[in-house]
């Protein structure tokens, strides 16, 4: 695993240009988008990506690379050339990584790509039917459709990745507020949400090849790091497949009360490599600060698609 992946970039979209329908349309005309923004060799390096649409009149896009990118041509093709402010910014990534260690807090977000390997889909397509007859054959990668499936895919790999997600700060019901279904409930809700979920089918190639589709979800939320090396991994290598449809890159912030605040000068949204001052084990303090900026265990359909209520990692 490479570690000289240092610089995280956040380039503006306009998003009534017409090459900026084309990327915003297509997780594969992006990723050659993004591409071409490094100048030197860039399939010899992990590169991850993100487009966080949550203001569908400014989208943003987010680049994680080894080497310094030129954003030119975005800002040309697909943002506001001409106009004030900073189009393209780019941070350095080591003093965030600095301050990775085990007890650490920080609150989060991923889009990422779940999935499970199955030789019996509940399910089959023609084509799986058709493999599935084979005397040799693998299994078949399928994406996790709902909101359950996809919490539970990521609940159940956070210890591999080098974090946990804290237990909800959340008191019990009055008495005679319990929901019907209660005991179907989950019996430790953990400090994350999902705040989208998408289904993308897009092609290749306009030759009539058979479409890429994705079920992606983003998870919201506040972690505790575990396990400082494979979380530097993650970090860097990302999470999960379709890391070159913008899957998997793992972004943090501070927790509320625990930064010393830089903006970035276009937006005044907060820097994603803002500079903490908590020790490494946060107080009782920040973790009640933290729970009133993420959301429990939710997955039911109205709450996955949420707006996030305090500030995202960004």
């Amino acid at each position: 695993m490479t570690t000289d992946m240092t610089y995280l970039s956040r380039i503006r979209i306009n998003p009534l240009r017409e090459k900026s329908r084309v990327l915003l349309a297509s997780p594969h005309a992006m990723h050659g988008a993004v591409m071409y923004g490094i100048p030197d060799a860039p399939t010899d390096q992990r590169i991850l990506w993100r487009l966080d649409a949550d203001d569908p009149r400014r989208p943003m896009l987010f680049v994680l690379t080894a080497t310094r990118p030129d954003w030119s041509h975005l800002v040309e093709q697909a943002g506001w050339p001409d106009a004030d402010g900073e189009h393209a910014a780019i941070r350095d990534y080591a003093p965030l990584l600095s301050q990775i260690a085990v007890g650490r807090e920080f609150a989060f977000r991923l889009t990422a790509n779940p999935v499970q390997n199955t030789s019996t889909p509940t399910k089959p397509t023609a084509t799986q039917l058709e493999r599935a007859a084979e005397t040799k054959r693998r299994s078949f990668r399928i994406g996790h459709r709902t909101a359950d499936q996809q919490l539970a895919w990521f609940l159940s790999r956070t210890q591999q990745w080098g974090f946990e997600i804290p237990l909800a700060h959340t008191d019990p019901p009055a008495l005679g507020l319990h929901a019907a279904d209660d005991e179907q409930q989950p019996s430790t809700p953990r400090e994350v949400r999902i705040t989208a979920r998408a289904r993308r089918s897009f092609r290749k190639k306009n030759n009539g090849a058979k479409p890429v589709v994705l079920h992606t979800a983003t998870f919201e939320g506040r972690l505790r790091i575990t396990d400082a090396v494979a979380f530097t991994e993650r970090l860097l290598g990302g999470i999960g497949p379709a890391k070159s449809y913008g899957c998997g890159l793992l972004t943090l912030a501070p927790l509320p009360g625990l930064r010393q605040e830089r903006r970035w000068p276009t937006s005044g949204r907060r820097h994603t490599l803002t500079t903490c001052t908590a020790s490494p084990t946060a107080s009782p303090a920040s973790t009640s600060n933290a729970a009133t900026s993420t959301a429990t265990r939710t997955p039911s359909s109205s709450s996955t698609n949420a707006t996030p209520s305090a500030s995202p990692p960004r």
